[in-house]
C-alpha cells in the first residue's frame, strides 16, 4: 500500500509540474505573439503619418479631421485578417487570434506644453518668460505654480547630467517622479503637457484649450475656447488665419504656435483573452521620413501561476 501511494505521489508531481512548464510555455509564446502584434500596428500608424504627409505636401497642416486622429476602436483582429484574405472566416492556421482584440490611437504631442522649452541650454539661467506658460497652466488647473520652477530646475539638472547624485532624464511625462515630483501633480498635469527631445511648437489646429490659453498671454479663456470652436468647424492654414479669425493681431507668436506637428505618440492595447499588452511608441516625423524614437510596453498580465 506505501509503495501504491508513493507512486501515485510521484507521477500526479509530474503531471502537475508537466502541466505548468505548458501553462509558462504557453504564456510565453502569446506575449511573444502580441509584441510582434503590436509591432505591427505600429508599422501601422507609421505608414498613415507618411501617407498624411504626402497628401499634405502642397499644403502641410495637421488637425483633427485627419485620419491619422481618428481612434481605432477594439476590434477582432481575426476581422482585419479575413477582410485582408478576402474570405468570411479566418482559415484553422489563424485560430490563435480568434480572440485576440486589438485597440489603438495616434496622439500629437504638439498639442501639449513641451517641457523641454522650460531651459535653453544646460548653462544658461531659466528665463520667467519660458516659465510663464507653465505657470499659467498650473494656476488654470489650480495647482502651485511654484511646480514650474522645479519641473524646469530639476530638468536641466538631469540634462547636465555632470553631478554625482544627477537624477536620471526622463523620458516620459510619467517618470518626473525622478525629479522628486508629487505623482499627483504628474497625474494632473499629464494631458496637457509632454516631454520632447528638443524644444517645440504649439500646434493651434490640435491643442486643448487649456494649453492654447496657458501658451500665450494675449489669450484669455473665452478666447481660447473661440479658438478651438473655429478650428474645429475649419482648420486653420497658418498662425495668422488663426489671429485674423479671433480678431487679435498681438496673440499667438509665430514663433511658438504652428499649424503641423513633428511628434507624436502610437498607443496600441491587444487583448488576448484575460492577458492585455499595451505599447506606447513616441514617433518622429520629417517630412516623408517618420521614425520610432522609443517605445515601452506594460507589463504583459498574466494569470497567476499556482505554487505547490
Amino acid at each position: 500500500m506505501l509503495t501504491v501511494v508513493m507512486v501515485a505521489t510521484l507521477a500526479s508531481a509530474a503531471l502537475w509540474q508537466q502541466w505548468r512548464d505548458v501553462e509558462v510555455e504557453t504564456a510565453e509564446r502569446n506575449r511573444v505573439q502580441a509584441a510582434w502584434l503590436l509591432l505591427g500596428a505600429l508599422d501601422w500608424s507609421r505608414v498613415v503619418l507618411q501617407e498624411d504627409s504626402r497628401a499634405n505636401r502642397s499644403n502641410p497642416i495637421d488637425h483633427l479631421g485627419e485620419p491619422w486622429a481618428v481612434p481605432l476602436q477594439e476590434a477582432r483582429l481575426s476581422t482585419f485578417l479575413s477582410a485582408q484574405k478576402n474570405i468570411s472566416q479566418v482559415d484553422s492556421s489563424m485560430a490563435d487570434v480568434q480572440d485576440a482584440f486589438l485597440s489603438g490611437e495616434v496622439i500629437d504631442m504638439q498639442s501639449r506644453l513641451n517641457l523641454r522649452n522650460l531651459y535653453k541650454g544646460l548653462n544658461q539661467e531659466i528665463s520667467a518668460e519660458s516659465l510663464k506658460p507653465f505657470t499659467r497652466l498650473l494656476d488654470r488647473l489650480n495647482l502651485p505654480a511654484s511646480a514650474a520652477m522645479q519641473l524646469a530646475n530639476g530638468l536641466q539638472q538631469a540634462a547636465r547630467g555632470t553631478a554625482q547624485n544627477a537624477p536620471l532624464m526622463p523620458r516620459t511625462v510619467r517618470q518626473l517622479v525622478w525629479l522628486g515630483v508629487d505623482p499627483q501633480l504628474i497625474a494632473r498635469i499629464e494631458p496637457y503637457v509632454c516631454l520632447l527631445p528638443e524644444a517645440t511648437q504649439i500646434n493651434i489646429n490640435t491643442a486643448s484649450a487649456e494649453v492654447l490659453y496657458a501658451s500665450d498671454e494675449e489669450l484669455d479663456w473665452a478666447s481660447a475656447n473661440q479658438l478651438v470652436q473655429l478650428r474645429d468647424s475649419s482648420p486653420f492654414k497658418s498662425v495668422a488665419a488663426a489671429r485674423t479669425a479671433l480678431g487679435r493681431p498681438n496673440a499667438l507668436n509665430n514663433s511658438a504656435h504652428s499649424v503641423t506637428t513633428s511628434y507624436f505618440e502610437a498607443h496600441g492595447r491587444l487583448r488576448l483573452g484575460d492577458n492585455v499588452l499595451s505599447q506606447r511608441s513616441l514617433i518622429q516625423r520629417n517630412d516623408m521620413t517618420v521614425n520610432t524614437l522609443w517605445q515601452e510596453q506594460a507589463d504583459w498580465g498574466l494569470p497567476a501561476i499556482p505554487q505547490r
